[in-house]
């Protein structure tokens, strides 16, 4: 075979590496187009929102606390304060996502600080439903403070090693102080951090109880923002933008310090004095009002503690033990006698004569039961007026007694009048009196409404316990009265007995009361008959001293009791600290300086010592404050509550005396200038200043 000359031969494949190479090129221009694709979608499409983030992730917030705003007594003196000092917190979210969760920097915190770790480690934890005090209560984004009474140069040392204290960081930060101590405590509340349910950005602390937390909004004032540029290392490169904190405003409150450490005194001195006479005395209070006004002037409670056991952490147990109850507002007592005045305006207003006479027996029978004076004691017959002044009970259950059978007795009309109720409810009583203080009492007016819906809610319990009885008391007399109740109960205890109605007129039975209440209802009898819901607040004013608002008690009632009822009433309490049940408890005390009108209250209560109450105002003429103490199981209203009102009386009338000389002295300098300037001596004539009149401290 002849081969061709000049042509290669054929080889088989010969395609094979161009295939490659166009498969090659195919596969690099989808990812170059690809590439490019994303880089137009980067770029174009998302470029801005990755600019945005870009800013932020290399932009710091931090928050700047605002400085909360003082609460002061009517006078300007701090009652609640602040004072800078150094502060050392850690960030939570930090700390757990450390390997160990953050334990070796609160170890060598704690070390530091001179503290147990297990102090550190318990206030830097949540609070959770298991966990107890110390706990942190809010967010767990904000910082958390585990120790706030620090050295500035242990502060510093700690900020000069961020190395060693990852998520701990220093700062100087205000801390509530309380100049008068434990005085005032429940009055003024305590500050805790927000729950992790509150928004965020708020403040660190708001207030949780008493003034704090009432006027919590206008105390805070409004947190600022500082917006920091910072590089990949954490290093601060400039500031972006910063918004100042403003200030809080500043409560200016119609408590005088001055007379709210006179009934921390005298109730502390009164509770003191009945348990050496051998009885409980387990708490009680003062409430001091100005009659004309309705605004607060003193709310002492006991048991009391010191707010400043808020600041850096309690322990729970520390925090069980706190008596968070305040007994002015929430504490709730029967009366006893000092309830005698409103009794006596219904009956004036159902037409008995006030000054008619009246037996005062030992005793007065009720549907075949004795109902007995105070020690069965026989006092013969006096007009109404005498009655008030020795505390005749008898008088009070005769009027009660007519009074229920007017209404029907047994088978009520279809509208009863029940007189001594409707006149209770014109006083303020039975409704919370609307304080600005948070969680008020109520109290209770019982009446034949009120006993039918209470019998129908406890009826089934009742029955129960009338065939059970009482297997679980040791007290076998105990146990056997409850079983014979809940007997009476299960087969008519929805019926208002003319007992019921007797119990009612001198403040037994299921009357209920609070020591501002009381007050309240008795500076409506002084000032004429206006009632008013008590202020603490008297004025919000700014960092700068501009007024933001004033506040005003408002006006809450009438009662509806002639002017002559209502002096015919004041003119008889008059006598009771100068002839009266109080005339031993007052026996000495300066009545031309500042005369004082009261009345006392024995409050008795099965299984319980009797309830000790003076209620009173002054001065009787023209009166400026009342002064109503109660000494829960501390005996009789005259051995246990008055000693203490009269103290607080003496204090009130020196501080006035006091003021007087003081004015006195101004006058007397003005006078000789006068003369000296050829001024003339007209006012050298004028008569000492006098007691202030009603109305008080502006």
């Amino acid at each position: 075979m002849r081969r061709s000359v000049g042509r290669p031969p054929l080889v088989r494949g010969r395609t094979r590496p161009q295939g490659r190479l166009t498969l090659v090129f195919v596969v690099v221009t989808a990812l170059m187009l690809t590439l490019l694709g994303r880089l137009w979608y980067l770029q174009i499409v998302t470029g801005p929102s990755y600019v945005r983030a870009a800013t932020e992730s290399r932009a710091r917030s931090v928050v700047l606390p605002p400085v909360r705003g003082q609460i002061l007594d009517v006078r300007g003196r701090p009652l609640v304060a602040n004072e800078t000092k150094p502060q050392v917190s850690v960030d939570y979210m930090a700390l757990i996502h450390q390997p160990d969760g953050g334990k070796d920097v609160l170890t060598r915190l704690a070390r530091a600080l001179g503290r147990p770790y297990q102090e550190i480690a318990d206030r830097a934890r949540l609070c959770t439903g298991d966990v107890p005090r110390p706990c942190w209560p809010g967010s767990p984004y904000q910082p958390i403070v585990v120790a706030d009474d620090v050295s500035v140069r242990t502060a510093l040392w700690i900020a000069e090693r961020q190395d060693e204290f990852p998520g701990v960081s220093t700062a100087l930060r205000p801390v509530r102080t309380y100049p008068l101590g434990p005085a005032a405590a429940h009055v003024l509340g305590y500050l805790q951090p927000p729950s992790p349910d509150d928004p965020a950005g708020g403040p660190e602390l708001i207030g949780r109880d008493g003034l704090e937390a009432q006027y919590d909004r206008e105390l805070t004032g409004r947190t600022g923002i500082r917006e920091v540029a910072v590089d990949s290392t954490g290093k601060v490169t400039g500031l972006i933008r910063e918004e100042a904190a403003v200030a809080g405003d500043t409560l200016v409150t119609s408590i005088d310090a001055r007379i709210q450490e006179l009934a921390e005194r005298a109730l502390a001195r009164a509770v003191t004095a009945a348990r050496k006479r051998g009885e409980p005395a387990d708490s009680g209070a003062v409430v001091v009002l100005e009659a004309k006004t309705g605004r607060v002037t003193a709310i002492a409670d006991y048991p009391t503690y010191d707010p400043g056991v808020w600041t850096g952490g309690i322990s729970q147990h520390d925090y069980e033990d706190l008596p968070l109850v305040s007994a002015a507002v929430q504490g709730q007592w029967p009366p006893g006698s000092t309830w005698k005045v409103t009794s006596t305006a219904a009956a004036a207003k159902a037409g008995y004569s006030l000054r008619a006479s009246y037996d005062c027996p030992g005793g007065y029978t009720i549907g075949g039961r004795v109902f007995h004076n105070f020690e069965s004691a026989e006092l013969g017959r006096m007009d109404m007026h005498r009655a008030l002044v020795v505390s005749c009970d008898t008088i009070f259950y005769r009027f009660a007694e007519k009074m229920w059978q007017r209404d029907g007795g047994l088978k009520p009309v279809k509208h009863p009048k029940d007189p001594m109720q409707a006149m209770a409810g014109e006083f303020g009583f039975g409704t919370p009196t609307g304080v600005d203080l948070p969680h008020e009492a109520q109290g209770r007016v019982p009446g034949r409404a009120w006993k039918k819906a209470n019998w129908e809610r406890t009826k089934a319990d009742a029955c129960r316990r009338a065939k059970t009885g009482y297997p679980e008391m040791s007290d076998r007399k105990r146990a056997a009265y409850l079983r014979a109740l809940a007997a009476d109960n299960c087969g008519s205890g929805g019926v208002w007995w003319a007992g019921d109605a007797a119990n009612f007129s001198i403040g037994q039975g299921d009357v209920l009361v609070t020591p501002l209440q009381l007050a309240r209802g008795y500076a409506a009898l002084a000032n004429g008959g206006t009632v008013f819901s008590p202020r603490i607040g008297k004025r919000v004013v700014r960092p700068d001293g501009a007024v933001v608002r004033t506040i005003t008690p408002p006006v809450a009632g009438k009662i509806d009791a002639s002017r002559t009822t209502l002096r015919f009433i004041r003119d008889s309490l008059a006598d009771v600290p100068r002839t009266g049940t109080a005339a031993g408890a007052f026996e000495g005390y300066p009545f031309g300086r500042l005369p004082v009108a009261g009345k006392t209250g024995t409050a008795e209560a099965y299984g319980r010592q009797d309830t000790s109450w003076f209620a009173s105002f002054g001065p009787v003429d023209t009166p400026k404050y009342v002064v109503v103490v109660v000494v829960s199981q501390g005996g009789t209203g005259a051995t246990t509550a008055a000693p203490a009102a009269r103290e607080i009386w003496e204090g009130i009338a020196a501080l006035t005396h006091g003021a007087k000389k003081h004015d006195e002295k101004k006058h007397d300098k003005k006078s000789k200038k006068d003369k000296k300037d050829g001024r003339g001596t007209r006012s050298a004539s004028l008569p000492p200043v006098a007691f202030a009149g009603a109305g008080g401290a502006r």
